[in-house]
């Protein structure tokens, strides 16, 4: 169903998006960690609770993007086009309703989910929260346009918002914290005015004549409950998962933050530093739900096969590629951080384990249940990300932190278990095909 020549269509501008979002990621914590290792530390403590919303907002634009992307292998426009629409709606309400959720209980929030923790690290923590949470409707209007694109092949669309998105983070990061010294707050405007551009563009992109999902008449916004029964049927399964999965990193933060500033700086700088040599990884798990969705929608199961092999072994050779060279750069890349000594050697030692397990087990744990997901069968993936999450991630880590005293070493083991967990339920699975066997449209 797909040539050489259009999976590199479509493969290329991810790898560029991913990259653009990783790299700029990058910058941003170097940036904040300028004003100090407790703005990092603030900093990097929201940004789980943010990636708490935005995955459960990115799991239901998966949702839609299966149904549209099975819609589309099907030929079938006009229901594409109303899934489309109903994507839409659901995430305007949700977004909308998590912002004014978090701005009116932000304190409450934090000390709930944080706890104890020294109080300029908790000021900064305030402030950056509340400007995070304007951004969700802007941030879910962005998830939902740029699933869509990629739902249809075209990745270009949503590679050009990533790129409006972060370029504006990072000159504003550069003008509000280093001449306007505005510090954290002004990392928190900056990425708020880089969200709302990012949710404009990629909408006005979608609204073009010649797409065949764009929201026909502002009638399809309306609910319509078989349609959005489909998306809801993939999206919360995976919106469940998606935010049981983040809890559980939450806790683990809760953890992490009883270990001092120096780990959580540490620990904040190896998740950013990590996520450089998970860019194939995550390119490919982007591609697997429109070439899976589409192949299953035109009812071709061996190609839905054959793909999802290929997309796997790309992902794999690739994270080989980049985690052996973060390896061995990681002592310099370190030094770009204004990290003390002791968080430094943290940071190089948990990265180098990372390194080794990533090459094994990421693309198993993460890229192949996507090829499930396109194929409907989202409650098996939330049930077995959710039982590993829980019982490998979270208690492991607390008993190799509070037994072992393993510190955040202790925190990464549990992480790498459960990867090696879900990797052998996944393929499983995969191997015996069941996943294809599910009614999505």
């Amino acid at each position: 169903m797909f040539t050489n020549a259009q999976l590199k269509a479509l493969l290329l501008p991810l790898l560029l998006e991913q990259f653009l979002s990783v790299s700029m990621g990058l910058f941003h914590t170097v940036m904040v960690s300028g004003v100090g290792e407790a703005a990092v530390s603030s900093v990097s403590l929201v940004d789980s609770l943010n990636v708490l919303i935005i995955q459960i907002l990115s799991a239901l634009a998966t949702g839609g993007a299966v149904v549209a992307s099975q819609y589309l292998g099907r030929k079938d426009k006009k229901n594409a086009q109303l899934s489309a629409a109903q994507l839409f709606s659901v995430l305007i309400m949700l977004t909308v309703s998590f912002g004014l959720l978090c701005i009116l209980l932000c304190r409450l929030i934090l000390r709930t989910v944080f706890g104890s923790i020294e109080a300029h690290v908790m000021h900064y923590a305030e402030i950056y929260f509340y400007i995070s949470a304007v951004s969700y409707p802007f941030i879910g209007l962005y998830n939902a346009g740029a699933a869509l694109f990629r739902a249809k092949g075209d990745s270009k669309i949503s590679m050009k918002a990533s790129l409006v998105m972060n370029v504006v983070n990072i000159v504003g990061n550069a003008v509000l914290i280093y001449v306007f010294h505005l510090e954290v707050l002004g990392a928190a405007i900056a990425t708020l005015i880089g969200r709302i551009l990012a949710a404009i563009w990629v909408t006005a992109q979608l609204q073009r004549r010649d797409n065949p999902l764009r929201i026909a008449s502002l009638a399809d916004l309306k609910p319509n409950f078989s349609i959005a029964h489909r998306i809801l049927a993939i999206g919360i399964p995976a919106g469940i998962e998606n935010g049981m999965f983040q809890i559980g990193k939450l806790c683990v933060s809760s953890l992490t933050s009883t270990l001092g500033t120096s780990a959580i700086a540490a620990n904040a700088v190896a998740n950013s530093v990590s996520t450089l040599a998970n860019i194939p990884g995550n390119t490919m798990s982007l591609a697997t739900i429109p070439v899976i969705g589409q192949c299953l929608g035109a009812g071709e199961k061996k190609q839905a096969q054959r793909y999802s092999v290929t997309l796997l072994g790309i992902a794999i050779t690739g994270l080989a590629v980049t985690n052996a060279a973060l390896f061995f750069l990681m002592p310099e890349v370190v030094t770009w951080f204004n990290l003390s000594a002791e968080a430094s050697a943290m940071c190089t030692h948990v990265v180098h384990w990372f390194n080794l397990f990533s090459i094994f087990f990421w693309a198993t744990s993460f890229t192949l249940p996507n090829a499930l997901r396109a194929g409907g069968d989202a409650k098996f993936t939330m049930s077995v990300s959710i039982v590993s999450m829980w019982l490998f991630r979270v208690i492991l880590s607390y008993i190799f932190v509070l037994q072992f005293h393993l510190g955040l070493t202790g925190v990464w083991f549990g992480m790498f278990i459960d990867w090696i967990c879900r990797s052998l339920c996944f393929l499983v699975r995969f191997a015996r095909g069941k996943w294809m066997e599910h009614k999505v449209i």
